[in-house]
């Protein structure tokens, strides 16, 4: 097993100027995330190259389907050696083949002659799904859940201020847990960088930021971040964040002793956040620079998620509902 990891690991030989690719990544200013997410997903394609027999130089169009093949299979291996344990979904895999397609760009940059043109890496035609979210009353449940379902009053008003928190701006999971205290201001404005290193603001509702106020009243230590773990019953670890991998889980936690049906995560938070903003009125656009989208199409998923807003639309608009 060592000997075949050994293997694998030495093949990263087998795609030229990789280390390159990767430098070439950090000077444009991607995110540290956003690089070992492209490092990982060409992992995947190296395992296919080395487990194929393929060099990189005798890579053709039937190659690259025979990789699309691979990643769609249930048998195929992970960056760690590790066998899948479900099917990819479309998605993921054009995340993979976005960044075959970019490894290849730079090639061509970097004047290498490259085997297949980008061009030839063609996308997956993605399923659509009929996006899901629960009713505002649920979710309403859910950001209050702490109360019923915590013992521990620092961990009940610490998990309250994050869902609400959550729900009153609309933030991303990983901007929540990576929040600092200086990022807020006096009137509940929060500054934002966020994917991508697009800088925004986003601000707090009144009851979200009587419900954090109450939370940080209850710390007397100076740690720069908002939303920190405890060891034992009160005691904060020192320059540490609370996880993404806790908040998720307790999201779930709370859902299942409610009976709430749909599946609601910290992201659900998010996609509700932008949804009852619709069914309020809210401009597109707005609702966009909130939630920190680089396109207007992207955002239009969120709004288009109410049925009822839809059918409300309808009624109301329509030139002939009389």
């Amino acid at each position: 097993m060592a000997e075949k990891q050994n293997q694998i690991k030495n093949s990263t030989s087998s795609l030229p100027r990789f280390d390159d690719f990767l430098l070439n990544l950090q000077t444009n200013n991607y995110s540290q995330e956003t690089i070992y997410n492209y490092e990982r997903d060409l992992d995947v394609f190296i395992r296919f190259l080395t487990e194929s027999r393929f060099e990189f130089e005798q890579i053709t169009k039937t190659t690259i389907l025979n990789y699309k093949a691979y990643l769609i299979s249930r048998d195929r291996k992970t960056a760690k050696e590790k066998l899948s344990e479900k099917k990819l979904g479309s998605y993921s895999i054009n995340r993979m083949l976005s960044s075959l397609r970019s490894y290849l760009r730079f090639l061509i940059e970097m004047d290498y002659n490259v085997p297949v043109p980008p061009e030839s890496v063609k996308l997956m035609k993605t399923e659509k799904k009929h996006p899901q979210v629960a009713e505002l009353p649920e979710l309403i449940k859910l950001i209050e859940a702490p109360n019923q379902f915590e013992k521990n009053k620092l961990v009940i008003l610490r998990n309250r201020a994050i869902l609400e928190v959550l729900f009153s701006t609309g933030m991303r999971i990983s901007e929540v847990t990576n929040l600092k205290r200086n990022q807020i201001d006096n009137s509940g404005r929060i500054f934002i960088m966020g994917k991508g290193k697009k800088e925004r603001f986003v601000y707090l509702t009144q009851r979200a930021y009587e419900h954090l106020q109450s939370y940080l009243k209850t710390r007397s230590d100076s740690l720069p971040y908002l939303f920190i773990p405890y060891s034992g019953l009160n005691n904060p670890k020192r320059d540490k964040k609370i996880s993404p991998n806790y908040l998720q889980e307790r999201i779930k936690r709370y859902r299942e002793y409610l009976g709430i049906n749909v599946p609601t995560s910290a992201h659900s938070l998010r996609h509700g956040f932008a949804t009852y903003l619709a069914e309020q009125g809210a401009n597109p656009a707005a609702i966009q620079i909130l939630l920190g989208h680089e396109s207007l199409n992207t955002t239009t998923r969120y709004v288009h998620a109410s049925d009822r807003y839809a059918e409300e639309t309808h009624r109301k608009f329509h030139p002939l509902k009389k």
